[in-house]
């Protein structure tokens, strides 16, 4: 596969490439200002989970221009310096972070908090949506300590069966709460069935696209060449990431030590040969699964508006589940069987 196929495949990947951003993600921020006039009045922004930093470009494009220093971008990973930008390494869930950047802006509370964060998936629906949804709470947490009344709070969500529940968390805080899907997020995160409402007292979500029709699709492959007379050149990525959780993955496999799935049937020895003698044989184990489906994973942007109140200060020490209290869920019993 050739360095060009992604630029083909993904055409928002080359135009942040092209257009100086660090990821295709800024136009979704860019998207969702259009539709709601997010900067509209913001002196000081925090970015949560900024790292490779594609928001924070825009926060410091947009609102740079009032002085250096209102933009203050948090993560766990390490990030390239960006001009007018504050950056704090550490956790979103720790008092210690929130801390420094309210030190930061000498005691004034944001007036804008962004996050688009997200767990590494695992192709597990249930997990991931679960996931990110913590971190959506995590992230919610710090806002509510950071953020002045009035304030706007964009982060990033899984769509799926229970996206109300976290609907009707943010409405606790929030006056107003909408979910949206700017132009330049995948479609093909959608699912495309529809399923009737469970009960008469079932939340609607209200639900808005961002982003302008015409603008260019973001799962259609495009000619290289998409201004007619302008020859196309690659770019490289504006800014690599640093130290990346996977850099020691991609070391392994460029020197060929990187472990490979073995196919069964280039196995020589059977699997029952090598298994304990109680497991070579069938046998049935029970597990607990939990009585819960969802469809697959949607990616939307959910931002709320204008606190209703002063937040109250939850302290950041407490479970990251604090919101959902304990969360849990109807479990079953499940048998598998499991055969040598």
């Amino acid at each position: 596969m050739g360095r060009t196929s992604k630029d083909k495949r993904d055409v928002y990947y080359r135009l942040a490439k092209e257009n100086g951003w660090r990821a295709r993600s800024a136009f979704k921020l860019l998207q969702l200002d259009e539709e709601f006039q997010l900067f509209q009045g913001v002196t000081r922004a925090v970015d949560l989970c900024a790292a490779p930093g594609s928001w924070s470009q825009v926060l410091s494009q947009k609102i740079g221009g009032q002085g250096s220093g209102h933009v203050v971008a948090v993560d766990l990973q390490a990030m390239a310096p960006l001009p007018g930008v504050l950056q704090i390494q550490g956790d979103i869930t720790q008092l210690s972070t929130a801390k420094e950047i309210i030190q930061h802006f000498e005691g004034c509370p944001a007036d804008l908090v962004v996050c688009d964060g997200a767990p590494d998936v695992t192709g597990l629906h249930d997990v991931d949506e679960y996931m990110q949804a913590q971190l959506l709470l995590a992230a919610l947490n710090i806002a509510t300590h950071v953020l002045k009344p009035g304030g706007c709070f964009v982060a990033k969500i899984f769509r799926g069966r229970d996206v109300t529940l976290i609907y009707s968390q943010l409405r606790v805080f929030f006056s107003s709460v909408l979910c949206a899907k700017p132009r330049s997020s995948r479609n093909s995160s959608i699912d495309p069935d529809f399923n009737q409402l469970d009960g008469p007292t079932r939340t609607i979500v209200p639900f808005v696209t961002c982003g302008d029709l015409s603008a260019y699709d973001s799962d259609r492959s495009y000619p290289l060449d998409l201004e007619d007379g302008s020859e196309y050149k690659y770019t490289p990525p504006t800014q690599p990431p640093i130290s990346p959780p996977y850099q020691e993955a991609c070391t392994l496999k460029k020197k060929g030590q990187l472990a490979k799935e073995t196919r069964p049937q280039d196995c020589s020895v059977s699997t029952a040969a090598v298994l304990p003698q109680s497991l070579a044989a069938p046998q049935c184990h029970t597990l607990l699964a939990s009585e819960v489906w969802r469809p697959g994973p949607r990616a939307l942007r959910a931002f709320s508006l204008h606190p209703q109140r002063p937040p109250p200060h939850v302290p950041l020490s407490a479970p990251n589940h604090w919101f959902l209290g304990q969360n849990s869920l109807p479990c079953l019993p499940m048998t598998v069987k499991i055969s040598g």
